[in-house]
């Protein structure tokens, strides 16, 4: 697929669902070209086809990247496709996450465990030295990750400990580069109306809760 040469490129990985989904449907909607990395095709996919279906004039496209963060090769590769392609990213969504099911910490799953260290923390701590070379080659390169304040709530064990770990390290990053680049971004979403949450608080009123295009359209404001 072909990408104007003006226009801004962005990696979301974690955009098969959720706020992921949102922010990649609405910044291709504005005209950037999203890269946008996940595990399910079929959720990939179905965010092209929204995009598509609005036939917005002016807008942008998405590049599906069915694949998994944990694996370092193919994210290395992922990045060298970047920059080989369009030399540079302008912004980076960090929305993939595992949330590991509400359990008492003395009755934790050990694969939930590992699976919640794998992608939020280790995943997280390789992606950032892979992604920022391609931010510094932007004028105005951005990372942004989604801050979720669960440690030490009872039953977030697993969810709460390494979404703390993965925020740490970007905290760590956005005082490394605050008068350097790339500028790193951390937000705390409004509570939305996702399955994620539907998991964490079944039988909650859905009603108060914000929808997912919403609160992309306040981020990507703040981009």
């Amino acid at each position: 697929m072909m990408t104007s040469a003006s226009a801004k490129i962005a990696l979301v990985t974690g955009a098969s669902r959720g706020l992921g989904a949102a922010m990649a449907e609405g910044l291709a909607a504005r005209g950037w070209h999203v890269v946008a990395v996940a595990r399910t095709v079929g959720g990939l996919e179905e965010v092209d086809d929204r995009l598509r279906a609005l036939a917005l004039p002016g807008a942008g496209a998405l590049t599906l990247a069915p694949m998994d963060i944990t694996n370092d090769d193919a994210m290395r590769h992922l990045c060298r496709s970047v920059h080989d392609r369009w030399g540079r990213l302008d912004l980076w969504i960090h929305s993939a996450i595992h949330a590991a099911p509400l359990s008492p910490a003395g009755h934790l799953d050990q694969k939930d465990w590992d699976k919640s260290v794998d992608i939020n923390i280790r995943a997280t701590g390789m992606l950032i030295p892979m992604v920022e070379p391609l931010l510094r080659a932007s004028a105005e390169g951005t990372a942004l990750f989604f801050d979720d304040p669960r440690a030490g709530s009872k039953f977030f064990s697993a969810y709460g400990a390494s979404k703390a770990a993965q925020i740490a390290l970007a905290r760590s990053w956005q005082a490394e580069t605050a008068t350097t680049a790339p500028r790193v971004l951390i937000e705390t979403p409004r509570p939305l109306a996702t399955a994620t949450r539907a998991r964490f608080f079944p039988g909650e009123d859905r009603a108060p809760l914000a929808q997912p295009r919403d609160e992309a359209e306040r981020l990507i404001s703040l981009i």
